[in-house]
């Protein structure tokens, strides 16, 4: 209640009430904490942690809460988020060439709504970067996966050079790699969901992930491969889409990302609800689940479910739903750290 009563309303009024401006300034004091060792004992004190270990994937999770790709894409404040109860991380989405995104207001808040609007376009410092920095942040302690995505000055056509140049700048830093081929906000990308190109560039991504594997002699088996798909897919469209990742090995899906529709919005919100973006947050949260349910009814591959998350039951829901962990993204931004906290000891206590 104090994160909603006296933190989010100072906040949301930060840079005049400009999200983006608020998120960097929170990543940059998160930053700082995460170069702190002090302020990470402290932070992590305050955070009551509710372990439910859980091995998804092949790979050993202590919490089912983990962040969504979008909050920290170039991983400037890694060893903060585990402090405040997240059991695993997820970076990104980073493109092969550095690149600013689309053009600023890029941000909105619905707040009646408990939504956002993003068009942010992929901006990051590149894959290359984030691996320097993943070199000398070293572990940090939960499971690390990070999301590629195709560079806005990429053709369609050449998307899979894209994508691999990124896996292999990345590899040997992550737990696991999200493909995102589902974001609304690259022009194209979405047609690689499509049977054919998504068969090419999944092979071309496992194929290159074995290879990493063996000649880094880190593993026995490659780091996972994981694809992130979009709610406004059809359901024969994700039926084909799944068949192609269980052909391809792929080690299982993350549920959904953002909408280009606009469900259930509060009236107060129907001006914002016109800019151009992706809807995450809580009207979201019916589509998502019905993306879960379907998507472990017809195969066995497991889910990471994120999308409208922002209480405990949401988060409860979607597990009951069949997914095996959960993300936040827009629920963190609504409920703070006490969400991160409360979804923890629920899942904990069951």
């Amino acid at each position: 209640m104090a994160y909603r009563r006296v933190a989010r309303p100072v906040l949301f009024r930060m840079g005049k009430g400009d999200p983006e401006v608020v998120h960097h300034r929170t990543l940059s004091a998160l930053a700082r904490v995460s170069r702190s060792a002090p302020a990470l004992r402290l932070l992590g004190g305050l955070r009551r942690r509710h372990p439910s270990p859980r091995t998804v994937f092949g790979v050993d999770f202590p919490s089912a809460v983990g962040l969504a790709a979008g909050m920290d894409k170039d991983g400037v404040a890694l060893k903060a988020w585990p402090a405040l109860g997240f059991g695993h991380v997820e970076v990104g989405t980073v493109t092969a060439h550095p690149q600013p995104g689309n053009p600023r207001p890029r941000l909105f808040r619905l707040p009646a709504s408990g939504a956002i609007i993003n068009r942010m376009g992929f901006n990051n410092s590149g894959a290359q970067a984030l691996a320097a920095r993943l070199a000398t942040t070293g572990r940090i302690g939960v499971p690390l996966g990070i999301s590629l995505g195709k560079s806005k000055i990429t053709p369609v056509d050449e998307a899979v050079g894209d994508y691999l140049t990124s896996l292999r700048a990345v590899y040997p830093f992550a737990d696991y790699i999200a493909v995102n081929v589902s974001s609304p906000n690259t022009p194209g990308l979405r047609t690689l969901q499509d049977r054919a190109p998504l068969d090419e560039l999944l092979a071309a991504l496992t194929t290159e992930a074995g290879s990493l594997a063996w000649s880094l002699g880190q593993r026995r088996t490659p780091v996972p491969v994981l694809v992130k798909i979009a709610p406004d897919l059809t359901d024969q469209a994700i039926a084909d889409l799944l068949e192609v990742c269980v052909d391809r090995g792929i080690a299982g899906l993350i549920a959904t990302n953002t909408t280009l529709t606009r469900p259930g919005l509060a009236a107060g919100d129907a001006a914002t609800a016109a800019e151009a973006g992706g809807l995450s947050g809580r009207p979201l949260a019916p589509r998502s689940l019905e993306v879960v349910r379907f998507v472990t009814a017809h195969c066995d591959l497991p889910v990471i479910g994120v999308g409208g998350i922002g209480t405990v039951d949401d988060g409860l829901r979607m597990l009951d739903a069949g997914a095996s962990l959960l993300q936040l993204y827009t629920g963190f931004i609504f409920g703070g750290p006490p969400l991160v906290t409360s979804l923890n000891k629920a899942i904990a206590a069951r």
